[in-house]
């Protein structure tokens, strides 16, 4: 099962999950991340922009036991995001080069230039209309040459899809074009001039290739997503809930706050397992 970790707020969670990055870069400068995009990363993205700003103060130095941001990161080296390499997880298709909802766009402007990555080392999606009959298999190679993700940043929708894989995905769906459904465009609606705007397909990685990660780490936050959540963890493994697919994973983390933690059955366990995990045990 996935391990579950309810959290006070999203910015208590964006901790969470900057704390395994941090880990990963320290044992691998050239780890590979999957790049979700939407509001839910965002305090993921700002904690790991803090550390960076931090760590940069201390040139040659450990940052052994200092504390950053809220959370002790013992042992890990001065960080360095340059080498990170990264891959989101899905494109809008058909929007025109340079439009700002591109996820281009949005992870050039999100996570590219506040974290200082190397703008080369980050790929997304080919979304003109003309490469949609390749760039499914296409961004396939290039995550296979890259290595695979060694952990993938994910968030739910309120229909329970991940990436762009609607109910109904399969479970071993690779890279692809998909079309979207009205609640998911209703959902994204908020970023874009009018809800007509929002376009009708995506290329979006599969979940075969998001199981391929070696590490999920799910994020989720307030009232709209518990059903979701309750659904992906706790409810029948099914492709009309995509996210349920994270119960096939080996290393699954679902970080939530308590709004979205509403709806689980075994909230209290996943509390209690938390709280009297081993020292040793790390995201």
């Amino acid at each position: 099962m996935a391990e579950v970790v309810i959290v006070a707020n999203a910015a208590e969670a964006g901790h969470l999950a900057a704390d395994a990055i941090v880990r990963l870069i320290a044992r691998k400068p050239t780890a590979v991340l999957g790049l979700a995009t939407g509001s839910t990363p965002l305090s993921t993205y700002a904690a790991l922009a803090e550390r960076a700003a931090a760590s940069a103060k201390l040139p040659g130095t450990k940052i052994s036991g200092a504390k950053i941001s809220g959370t002790n990161i013992s042992g890990a080296e001065t960080l360095d995001l340059s080498r990170v390499r990264g891959f989101a997880l899905d494109e809008y298709l058909g929007l025109p080069p340079g439009h700002p909802q591109s996820y281009r766009t949005v992870i050039t402007r999100e996570v590219v230039e506040p974290l200082g990555l190397t703008p080369t080392n980050i790929h997304v999606p080919n979304g003109s209309a003309e490469a949609a009959a390749t760039a499914g298999d296409d961004y396939e190679r290039a995550i296979v040459a890259a290595g695979g993700i060694d952990l993938q940043i994910l968030g739910i929708g309120t229909d329970g899809h991940i990436g762009f894989n609607e109910p109904g995905s399969s479970f071993a769906s690779l890279t692809r074009v998909k079309t979207l459904t009205e609640q998911t465009r209703r959902d994204n609606a908020r970023f874009f001039e009018t809800p007509d705007a929002v376009p009708m397909h995506c290329v979006t990685q599969g979940l075969g290739t998001i199981l391929r990660a070696r590490h999920l780490v799910l994020l989720a936050y307030g009232p709209a997503k518990a059903a979701a959540v309750a659904a992906a963890v706790e409810g029948p493994l099914t492709a009309s809930q995509p996210a349920s697919v994270i119960q096939l994973h080996a290393h699954a983390t679902v970080i939530v706050d308590e709004q979205a933690a509403a709806a689980l059955a075994n909230a209290d366990y996943y509390r209690h397992a938390w709280q009297n995990r081993p020292s040793w045990q790390q995201l």
